[in-house]
């Protein structure tokens, strides 16, 4: 996920965004536990990107509030 799409998403697009991404790292986590995982560095990755959306969602909710 780029920064630049994120920036320009609206909050409801970036909150329904963090909502699936929460979902596939939950997925992701239950199936490293069972030993299927592939790519097992897509834990991080996606780690990243929740808090990457945590933080661009907190911005905007925050910044009418600022001005």
């Amino acid at each position: 996920m780029k920064t630049k799409e994120l920036k320009e998403l609206s909050i409801q697009e970036l909150d329904t965004k963090l909502r699936q991404t929460r979902d596939e790292l939950l997925q992701l986590r239950l199936r490293k536990e069972t030993g299927q995982v592939d790519r097992p560095h897509l834990l991080k990755v996606m780690r990243r990107d929740v808090a990457r959306l945590e933080t661009f969602l907190h911005e905007k909710r925050t910044a009418p509030a600022q001005s």
